[in-house]
């Protein structure tokens, strides 16, 4: 019988064997396994860094919704609009009205220095200066405990990620903003996403004890659907009272992230690279000892007529079985040690501490296995051709 369904069989049959020998080489293969484990799980704990982060700043980024930064600003800590510009927009074609206003937020930024808890050092935190609207726009924020500030008092609430994160932030502490002493009321989430890093507090207080007089440093608008963006940006560049820019949430915050994302993502593949190299020349030596190990075996179900094709195909497929069993050993403890690990890191574009979770997603965990597979493919490829090319006459002569 020839063909491709013999071809098949011997390959299974020669594999089957193979497979079965590996108990026989155990010191070698955990070595493999090992290597390959470090890589996947150093590459998977890297990147789960730049996923989390960014997935902490875009998330509660809505499509229907807008932020509006003067012209020529790049984020909200070097923009500026007074309150007359921010009532304007607030009234330009596309904003959704409700019976309560236009779900528009005029909010001020200002950046102060609070104390880690880990280190006691002095990070950069926002506190943002947001009024009633604010709540009805992002909708995604809840007051997990103590109580909201009142309007006109010294009074803040503080981010899930931010009370975790810095000293002082209890309920019924105060801390000191500007000339003032403020209190907090309560802690509110924001379904994990970038507010949860930051202070809220009554905007007009805050203008008030840092003199900002009526003036914001964006807005954000929710939109009446997210086609409306197009008419509601044209509507703004038309006005002569405006200089402002209108950008999309999502657009927004994808870019406040970019920096830090590719930083770790470039940083991650790196350092797995140059692991990566040397689990490949792990793996090269461990398959070049067993196929010098079964050298005679090898010529002789070449003599007993199996192919090439087999021969080199058992070899990579236990490279690759090796190579899988790390890569899903190295996901694993990835999985355990980060997913979920809360830290904080320094958003370049807005010079402030954002408070996140390492998330270690489906996807980063296929993209793990991805580079076991090819460091497995790798190792067992010239051990492989090696064997094939194994003269029949001279591997039956070996020992």
């Amino acid at each position: 019988m020839s063909g491709p369904l013999h071809t098949l069989q011997q390959w299974l049959a020669v594999t089957r064997f193979s497979l079965g020998s590996i108990p026989e080489r155990a010191g070698s293969a955990a070595t493999v396994v090992l290597g390959i484990a470090g890589v996947v799980a150093v590459l998977v704990g890297t990147l789960s860094i730049g996923v989390g982060f960014r997935r902490a700043v875009t998330r509660a980024a809505a499509p229907d919704t807008a932020i509006v930064l003067r012209g020529g600003a790049d984020s909200e800590t070097v923009s500026f609009l007074s309150g007359d510009e921010a009532r304007w927009v607030a009234d330009a074609p596309g904003v959704r009205r409700t019976a309560a206003g236009p779900l528009a937020s005029p909010e001020l930024l200002i950046i102060v220095n609070l104390p880690k808890r880990t280190t006691g050092t002095d990070a950069n935190v926002v506190v943002r200066g947001v009024r009633e609207a604010a709540f009805r726009v992002r909708d995604e924020v809840r007051i997990v405990a103590g109580r909201c500030f009142e309007p006109g008092r010294n009074e803040v609430i503080v981010g899930r990620g931010a009370a975790g994160e810095y000293q002082g932030l209890e309920i019924g502490e105060r801390l000191r903003l500007g000339r003032a002493e403020w209190t907090v009321v309560g802690h509110f989430t924001a379904d994990g996403g970038l507010n949860e890093s930051e202070l809220w507090t009554d905007a007009f207080a805050l203008q008030t004890a840092y003199q900002r007089g009526n003036s914001y440093q964006s807005l954000l608008v929710r939109l009446e659907s997210p086609a409306a963006f197009e008419a509601f940006a044209a509507a703004l560049g038309r006005d002569p009272r405006l200089n402002v820019k209108a950008l999309r949430q999502e657009a927004f915050y994808a870019e406040q992230s970019r920096v830090v994302y590719m930083l770790v993502t470039g940083l991650g593949s790196l350092v797995a690279g140059l692991m990566g190299l040397g689990a490949v020349f792990s793996a090269l030596n461990t398959m070049y000892s067993a196929v010098a190990a079964r050298t005679r075996e090898m010529a002789t179900l070449r003599a007993l007529g199996f192919g090439r094709g087999p021969v080199v195909g058992s070899v990579l497929a236990e490279a690759l079985v090796l190579a899988l069993a790390g890569g899903g050993l190295g996901g694993g403890l990835a999985w355990l040690a980060f997913d979920g690990y809360r830290t904080a890191t320094m958003n370049w574009q807005s010079f402030s501490q954002v408070a996140f979770a390492f998330e270690v997603t489906p996807g980063l965990l296929a993209q793990g296995l991805a580079w076991a597979t090819i460091i497995g493919f790798l190792g067992g490829l010239f051990p492989a051709v090696r064997a094939a090319r194994l003269p029949v006459v001279a591997g039956l002569r070996e020992p």
